[in-house]
């Protein structure tokens, strides 16, 4: 953390932009969300039928964004912001909207998107404080809930001569170095 306001807000700024996802947590549980950066926010869509579920993100209230980074996928810092739901027909809605629609990957409905949004979903601005938050302790790294399709058994008998049998059609000549005459 630098001692820089304006240097802070770079690095946030910049991060945020180039990062696909953002993780934020509201008064639910950490969401891993798209974003776009506009105007300097985070823009969100989500609540809605096909949309990215936004839990404990009420309008008014604080949420915090961890960053990632776009190559490695580690935590690259954490902000506060103040969460404002756009209300639909609105200017800034609409330049929201915009803004997210052509982010928007396989939206069954890409004609009508906009119209859908405004009945179904909450289009929300998570604007940043001024400072940025200390990254946490630890890896926060949720265990996994128990399952049985994570159970591991032993492989199957026949697997190991399936797949290191020399091939039978080339009469066992591949990878022997010889040329054909």
């Amino acid at each position: 953390m630098t001692a820089e306001p304006l240097l802070d807000r770079a690095l946030l700024e910049e991060a945020t932009k180039k990062s696909g996802l953002v993780w934020v947590r509201g008064a639910g549980p950490d969401r891993a969300l798209w974003h776009v950066w506009h105007e300097g926010a985070v823009l969100l869509v989500g609540d809605g039928p096909g949309e990215q579920p936004l839990p404990g993100l009420a309008a008014d209230a604080t949420a915090e964004v961890t960053v990632r980074s776009k190559d490695k996928g580690g935590r690259l810092l954490t902000w506060t912001a103040h969460v404002v739901e756009l209300a639909p027909g609105t200017e800034a809605w609409e330049t929201a909207v915009g803004e997210l629609k052509g982010k928007r990957l396989n939206a069954p409905d890409s004609d009508q998107l906009t119209e859908r949004w405004a009945r179904e979903c909450r289009v929300l601005r998570l604007e940043p404080r001024e400072t940025l938050a200390g990254l946490p302790d630890g890896s926060l790294a949720a265990v996994p809930l128990p399952t049985p399709a994570t159970t591991r058994e032993p492989i199957p008998g026949a697997l190991p001569r399936l797949l290191f049998r020399r091939g039978k059609r080339d009469g066992g000549r591949r990878n022997s170095g010889k040329r054909d005459s």
